[in-house]
């Protein structure tokens, strides 16, 4: 927590508010917010009681809203979702807002998350169609539109599928200035990273990702650690919400959406299949 503090506050262009929701710790992080938020005047901390467990998805984005409720949104243009693990290059927001303003399409993005392995900063592999959902810059309007975040389990996909279906751009960059140290890794849990990679298949059987294409994706993960396993978990994870016809999200339309795009990425690749949906969204809004 320490260095997301300090990251923050080392940046180019700083938050002109940053509210940070402190649920429930009892580790000493009161008294860290509190020292920060007193040298600090942009700083703003919302108390919020301990639920008692750890709830990844829902309690995540319950937490966002919790401080999202203290804000004038509107006094805004820009605002983002900061977990607080990370470790931040110090032009990340200055680049981030400079790239948006040279692209209005652009309503989320996001650097790349690396991880520390054997002293040695490993990416994350994260898509260059998402951003991160661990440091979600949205444009204001962008988010409005949307209708805000979903209170579940792949929430931070959801978004950007969402937002490209209404002609928006989702992005994110691997570029020096852009790369953030993730302090914990993708998908872990406090029960192990197997569950993390169970629940993470979880989530994409809510989102209704396709099961060809979210194969494709486990295959693809299981080149990490934890080695075969991890993408097998994540596996499991799905096919047993399958099994047990667990709920999906309710919007058949984007479910729709996102799974002819994801059988088009199959056939051509990810950067094309969100090629021709960016240039087909930007005729229409030519034409209209």
């Amino acid at each position: 927590m320490q260095r997301t503090l300090d990251s923050v506050v080392a940046q180019s262009v700083p938050p002109t508010l940053w509210v940070i929701v402190d649920d429930g710790s009892t580790d000493g992080t009161s008294e860290m917010l509190a020292d920060y938020a007193a040298r600090h005047d942009w700083i703003r901390v919302v108390p919020k009681p301990d639920r008692g467990h750890r709830a990844v998805g829902p309690g995540v984005i319950e937490a966002f809203y919790a401080g999202l409720e203290t804000v004038t949104l509107s006094d805004y243009p820009y605002l983002c979702k900061l977990d607080l693990d990370l470790d931040l290059p110090p032009r990340y927001f200055e680049i981030l807002m400079e790239k948006m303003e040279a692209d209005p399409r652009i309503g989320t993005c996001s650097g790349k998350p690396y991880m520390r392995r054997g002293g040695e900063l490993v990416s994350e592999r994260r898509g260059d169609e998402m951003s991160a959902g661990m440091t979600k810059f949205y444009r204001r309007d962008c988010f409005e539109d949307i209708g805000g975040l979903v209170r579940e389990v792949m929430w931070d996909a959801i978004d950007c599928h969402k937002a490209r279906a209404k002609g928006w751009r989702a992005v994110s960059w691997d570029e020096p200035d852009l790369r953030f140290e993730h302090l914990r890794p993708m998908g872990s849990s406090q029960v192990s990273i197997y569950e993390g990679r169970r629940r993470h298949g979880r989530g994409q059987y809510f989102m209704g990702s396709d099961p060809l294409y979210y194969l494709a994706t486990c295959v693809f993960r299981m080149a990490e650690p934890p080695l075969v396993l991890g993408g097998l978990a994540m596996l499991q994870g799905y096919l047993g919400a399958w099994l047990r016809r667990a709920r999906q999200l309710d919007d058949p339309d984007l479910i729709a959406f996102i799974r002819a795009y994801q059988r088009r990425a199959l056939r051509v690749g990810k950067a094309k299949a969100v090629a021709e949906i960016d240039a087909r969204m930007a005729a229409q809004n030519s034409a209209s």
